[in-house]
């Protein structure tokens, strides 16, 4: 009886400052959960990063944070190939034949692109030719299953255009990938009670100090109401994130709490906050540990790069030979 191949996942993860909570549920936890079904490949996107940071040691601090970090929510190297992007430099080399092929005015549809225009932003060749790079990253390795939320799913449908594009124009050459967009994400709300996200300034860190996480949370917005009056859990921001946080029995307490009245906003923090120091120890130790062992966190880059490098020699090696290179 033949066990079946699983498919290729693959995704990447741009750097870009420290990660807050939402970011945990919104897409660290999807790599972790998803890299027993797939042959999960993540790559550290620095490339793309040069999109926004021009500063040596910033990209380099950065890209760094983000590695322990997603090593230390659970990302298993012996699960998940895990590399950085530009430890692959024949992802720059087919780029540029895909620019070859594909048109301005089709680049010109991107949303994130017209985005940053409608905002006045004057785009880099790098911002503008940001479809056909991740289109590489995907393509090359031979990406299958790319999970993605709602507003990178066209990059995926770019991608998947240029495959065809390439497979018309020079033979069959690569897969088309498919989006696994995130349907049931949680979308986790900011201390403001608006979506959690670092443009707005309303974030819980994962990875802050004690005192970091307590300013958070103890200045999440609430009503007006007293500790004694009944309130509407599903209004409320802090029972939003005990949803997310917070296991049963006690959940069902805090709720009885909140319908009844005798449970105040400052006490349900109070009980967040601890609920909160509890659910991150385990990671926070572990990102210690990867902290203070960067000979550990080398040879996990350098075994992935080297398993990523074998699939991709391969493949650029046929693509040279086709195109006439």
């Amino acid at each position: 009886m033949t066990t079946q191949q699983k498919k290729t996942g693959l995704s990447g993860i741009q750097p870009s400052g420290v990660p807050h909570i939402g970011n945990y549920f919104g897409a660290m936890k999807q790599f972790v959960d998803m890299q027993d079904e797939l042959d999960m490949h993540v790559f550290i996107a620095d490339l793309h990063a040069l999109t926004t940071i021009q500063n040596k040691a910033d990209l380099e601090g950065q890209v760094h944070n983000l590695i322990l970090d997603y090593l230390a929510v659970g990302v298993d190297p012996e699960k998940v190939t895990l590399y950085r992007q530009s430890d692959i430099p024949e992802v720059a080399e087919l780029t540029w034949y895909f620019d070859c092929l594909v048109t301005v005015p089709w680049l010109e549809r991107a949303h994130s692109y017209k985005d940053k225009v409608a905002k006045g932003i004057e785009p880099t060749v790098g911002l503008f030719n940001y479809p056909v790079l991740m289109s590489a990253d995907i393509l090359l390795p031979g990406g299958e299953v790319i999970p993605v939320g709602k507003d990178q799913a066209q990059h995926v449908e770019m991608a998947r255009e240029i495959a065809r594009k390439f497979n018309n124009t020079y033979g069959d050459t690569f897969r088309e990938p498919e989006e696994y967009v995130m349907e049931h994400v949680a979308v986790v709300p900011g201390t403001d009670g608006q979506k959690m996200s670092k443009s707005y300034g309303n974030t819980i860190p994962l990875f802050g100090t004690d005192a970091e996480i307590k300013k958070a949370i103890m200045g999440i917005v609430t009503d007006s109401k007293g500790p004694d009056e009944p309130k509407d859990p599903e209004t409320c921001n802090v029972f939003a994130l005990h949803k997310l946080i917070t296991s049963e029995p006690q959940l069902s307490e805090i709720r009885e709490g909140y319908e009844k009245g005798g449970l105040g906003y400052g006490e349900s923090k109070k009980i967040l906050l601890d609920n909160y120091l509890s659910f991150i120890a385990a990671m926070r130790e572990k990102r210690t540990y990867y902290e203070e062992n960067p000979g550990i966190v080398r040879q996990i880059l350098d075994e992935g790069a080297q398993k990523i490098q074998k699939i991709v020699h391969a493949k650029i090696k046929e693509v040279r030979e086709k195109v006439g290179l």
